[in-house]
């Protein structure tokens, strides 16, 4: 099922702008803006991977030697 709502346009200093009813409420504090034609599409912005690693805590834990145990690597003529 489809929502639609009436919505009045406004100025905003230069710019143009709505208020986003409560139901129509997008998650975080980004969005993506896209024309197509005469429709304007407004789409939440999933976090990058930046934003993720940006926000993840630091790790502690040693690393484990991957290479242990391992054949050494022969030599290669490039």
């Amino acid at each position: 099922m489809q929502m639609v709502r009436e919505v009045k346009i406004f100025k905003n200093g230069k710019n143009q702008a709505i208020r986003i009813p409560k139901d129509f409420e997008l998650p975080g504090d980004r969005a993506l803006l896209r024309k197509v034609g005469h429709k304007l599409i407004l789409e939440p912005m999933a976090p990058s991977l930046l934003w993720v690693l940006d926000r993840l805590e630091p790790v502690d834990e040693e690393f484990p030697d991957v290479d242990e145990g391992l054949l050494p690597l022969d030599d290669v003529e490039l």
